[in-house]
């Protein structure tokens, strides 16, 4: 190599630890990549500015016997994780060693360290989570509010309340009305295999099913089956981790015109995998989080409101289910439960 040439390298070199070529750092046009939020320039709350006084009232008058059912997976070490994603949960219990207590009266203690990522388990995918190029929701240029431990801009605690109204909606059922049910042969009861398109004439249809009309602010959760392989953990990790069925991206502009708050399955990624065009990376995730602001909800527990509903006959409940005010995150496991 010339001295001319080392230098050029070293030069590049340089420049490429330091984070400064320019080509790769062009702040894209993100009003061309992003569509504009309808809450203003300024909103970086979402869809959960729909969730107003009057549609919490609503709500709570779903709330009929009383019966809470659970939506969440218990999270544990073990079960399947979406590529190098870890979750690992350490007790420090030093405090009830003898000696170690406190007072007279020999108080011990114990806690925990969660040595994990915030998309595991049962979780919610934040206004962070998903951009194009460095465009995020409401036509925010990531680039400029990215730190090394937290995002300046669109973190969780920007979120409104999730106190509304929650529907479910049985893919399995409507796939065996329709007689177009193909399950997987690991799946322990029905369930949709991977690659199964669930497109707007289905959810429709699984609406209909229980003559709900969906409303303003409410919560959708799909029923696809595919929970059955997450409860199989760890045997099953890697068939649950291999595709999944989901929503179309015309379904997902569907919902989004229904003006709901979060979109929610007992799947990975709520959309279908493999997708329905290999060279689009997640466009599910692209129209309702970065277009629209609505939350994605992963990794559902949705056989028990599914059973539930079918027993009743009623595919709606009060949503119960917090997200914890952790700043400049773009997601975290959170627990679900359905009032009925």
């Amino acid at each position: 190599m010339t001295i001319a040439g080392f230098a050029a390298f070293m030069g590049i070199s340089v420049l490429s630890l330091l984070g400064l070529s320019a080509p790769a750092s062009a702040e894209a046009d993100c009003k061309a990549l992003v569509a504009p939020s309808p809450f203003g320039p300024d909103d970086q709350t979402g869809a959960t500015n729909r969730v107003t006084p009057a549609v919490t009232k609503a709500a709570a008058a779903e709330i009929q016997t009383g019966v809470v059912t659970s939506m969440a997976y218990d999270l544990v070490d073990g079960i399947p994780l979406f590529g190098t994603r870890f979750s690992k949960t350490i007790l420090t219990s030093f405090a009830v060693v003898p000696g170690a207590e406190y007072g007279n009266n020999k108080l011990s203690y114990m806690e925990d360290t969660y040595l994990s990522q915030s998309h595991v388990g049962t979780h919610i995918d934040g206004m962070g989570h998903i951009g194009v190029q460095d465009c995020y929701y409401n036509q925010t240029p990531m680039g400029k509010y990215v730190t090394q431990n937290y995002l300046k801009r669109l973190g969780l605690e920007n979120i409104k309340t999730f106190a509304t109204r929650g529907v479910i909606i049985d893919a399995v059922k409507v796939f065996q009305a329709a007689g177009k049910l193909k399950a997987n042969p690991a799946c322990k009861s029905p369930c949709l295999d991977a690659g199964t398109l669930i497109t707007e004439v289905d959810l429709q249809a699984g609406l209909k099913m229980y003559n709900v009309t969906l409303r303003e602010g409410d919560a959708v959760f799909i029923n696809t089956g595919w929970g059955d392989l997450f409860k199989q953990y760890p045997a099953q990790n890697t068939a649950y981790n291999s595709g999944e069925p989901g929503i179309t991206d015309t379904a997902a502009k569907w919902l989004a015109s229904q003006k709901v708050i979060a979109v929610g399955a007992d799947t990975w990624a709520v959309e279908v995998v493999p997708g329905e065009n290999k060279d689009i990376a997640f466009p599910v995730h692209k129209t309702l989080l970065t277009d629209n602001g609505i939350h994605i909800i992963e990794n559902v527990r949705t056989d028990l409101i599914s059973v539930a509903a079918a027993s009743s006959n009623r595919a709606t409940f009060f949503l119960s289910m917090t997200v914890p005010k952790a700043v400049g995150t773009t997601g975290t496991f959170v627990n679900i439960e359905a009032i009925q």
